[in-house]
Formats: C-alpha cells, structure tokens, sequence
C-alpha cells in the first residue's frame, strides 16, 4: 500500500488539504493554504516540492474553499 504524505504551505509551514502519493506528479498546481488563505504556484514530483511563485490573492471574508 503506498502512504500519502501532506504538501505543506511554503509561506507559513500550515499543513494544506492536498496529499500527494510517492509517485505524484503535478505542473503548475494552485496550492491553496486554508491557514494564511495565499495561494502558491507549485510543481511537484517524488514527493520533492518546488515552488514557481506566491500568488497573494484577495478573498473575501465569505469565501468558502471548494473541496
């Protein structure tokens, strides 16, 4: 069985809602951070997180995050 590892927010280490499996590959993906509510441009693959840029939007306090 393979395990799920957490993705961690860049800007403040807060644990996201995404997990990724050892053999996950992502270009480009929208980590949204529920905690600091930023998103962050990342790519990821073997579990080896890089991040493209910060994205700091504006959400309005009734923003609700799509699941």
């Amino acid at each position: 069985m393979e395990q799920n590892y957490w993705l961690f927010c860049p800007s403040c280490n807060g644990k996201t809602r995404t997990q990724v499996r050892q053999d996950t590959t992502m270009t480009n993906f929208p980590l949204f951070c529920p905690k600091c509510k930023q998103v962050a441009l990342v790519n990821v693959a073997e579990k080896n997180m890089h991040v493209i840029s910060d994205i700091t939007i504006k959400f309005p306090r009734n923003f609700q995050a799509v699941e």
